[in-house]
């Protein structure tokens, strides 16, 4: 997605000759039509030190000179006030009108996504970045990806539609899971989800810094369990996590989804958390984990979704997509029925089913940002080191927004997908 051009709108045109005229008028050699007692006078150049001499002048000795003396005062005094009326009012026309600018540049500067997916390396490399600079390990802890917070009629500070400060004043005040707790029960449930028994041999694809894959490891404590990821730094800080673990059965390593080194028919479970949505080839990714898995082996996989394109998308959702595309490095999203469609077009598979889990995981895009507000002390340690780490940060806050309300509207969903191979 390339950078939108900054081009001013028609309203900034009118804002143009007046602020110009503004500028002149601070210079003091604009024309004014100046009022007094003796009605409008003609064009004139009002100039501050005319109006001195204008005012030290006049005719004496006489009263009808006394009237014209008095008159001119009171002309020279109403231009003097006219004058700077006019260049207070100017002058608020310019700042009025810088600041439109402003505000253009910054929501500019938001709306351009920063880290467009060019291919497989830019994800590496956006996930390399995450796990060197420890904010999102710091918040997130060892799951990067979406929490549950069922039940949710307990989460009293939550509530769907609430506005951005509400949210956050209802979050602070109320009731809400805890935010790492909810990303371990969002595994818990998606294994339960999976109908995986006793699986002997498990794959985690796109494994992050291993935390899914570690509690695989010990809820199937005789499994061996292997993740894949296409950042060499997630893979180092997942290998040395498991270690402090004392976990024996995980192991991790840099490969690509959709080119797997490994034999087909080779695991009992293939678990896909929120790698789709990195995937430039949707069917190759499906295709690929379904040849890796056993006859009889139960696949699961969770992704960000799309809705389905009828009706046809609008100009401001096409928009809206493109910015959640390319800001985390996403190559496009495709929705939960044409995964199904890929699913069931493999051959390999049964008992294909989809499910939307939007609603229980929802509250994760805000609560992500109510723990940086509620422990701010991390990322100020990291902006003292590194100001330019505050926009990234301000960057973060506006696409987890962006990520809720798309949600919240319908334009995205959270999709669940299992199904048993032949």
């Amino acid at each position: 997605m390339t950078a939108a051009r900054l081009r001013p709108s028609r309203s900034s045109w009118l804002v143009l000759p007046v602020a110009v005229w503004s500028v002149h008028l601070l210079a003091g050699d604009a024309f004014l039509w100046p009022v007094g007692k003796l009605g409008v006078q003609s064009w004139t150049p009002a100039r501050g030190d005319q109006l001195s001499q204008l005012s030290e002048g006049g005719q004496k000795g006489s009263f009808a000179g006394h009237l014209v003396d008095r008159s001119s005062k009171e002309t020279a005094r109403s231009r003097v006030q006219s004058t700077a009326l006019m260049r207070q009012i100017g002058a608020g026309v310019v700042a009025l009108g810088l600041l439109k600018v402003l505000a253009s540049r910054i929501y500019n500067w938001f709306e351009t996504p920063k880290r467009p997916y060019d291919d497989s390396s830019s994800v590496g490399n956006a996930y390399d970045e995450w796990a060197r600079d420890g904010v999102l390990e710091h918040y997130w802890g060892e799951h990067i990806h979406m929490g549950s917070y069922n039940p949710m009629d307990t989460q009293s500070g939550y509530r769907k539609k609430d506005p951005f400060v509400l949210a956050l004043f209802r979050a602070t005040l109320g009731r809400l899971k805890n935010f790492k707790e909810a990303k371990i029960d969002f595994v818990h449930e998606m294994i339960d989800f999976s109908r995986a028994k006793d699986p002997k041999k498990i794959l985690d694809v796109g494994c992050g810094i291993g935390g899914t894959s570690r509690i695989l490891a010990k809820r199937f404590p005789d499994a061996e369990v292997v993740g894949i990821t296409l950042s060499p730094e997630q893979a180092q800080r997942a290998g040395r996590l498991a270690e402090e673990a004392g976990l024996k059965n995980v192991r991790f390593q840099v490969m690509d989804a959709l080119n797997m080194e490994f034999e087909s028919n080779t695991f009992d479970l293939v678990w896909g958390c929120e790698s789709g949505e990195h995937m430039p080839d949707k069917k190759r990714y499906v295709e690929e984990m379904s040849r890796v898995l056993k006859p009889k082996g139960n696949m699961v996989v969770a992704t960000w979704c799309e809705r389905d394109p009828v009706p046809i998308f609008t100009a401001e959702e096409r928009k809206t997509l493109n910015f959640l595309y390319a800001e985390w490095s996403h190559p496009f999203f495709i929705s939960l029925g044409k995964y199904k469609e890929y699913l069931d077009g493999t051959g390999l598979l049964e008992q294909v089913e989809t499910a939307d889990w939007t609603d229980q995981t929802l509250p994760s895009w805000r609560h992500s940002v109510w723990v940086g507000v509620w422990s701010p002390w991390y990322w100020i340690k990291v902006t003292l080191r590194k100001p330019a780490a505050f926009l990234g940060f301000l960057r973060e806050v506006y696409t987890l927004e962006k990520y809720h309300k798309s949600m919240v509207d319908g334009l995205m969903v959270y999709g669940m997908m299992r199904a048993i191979k032949k």
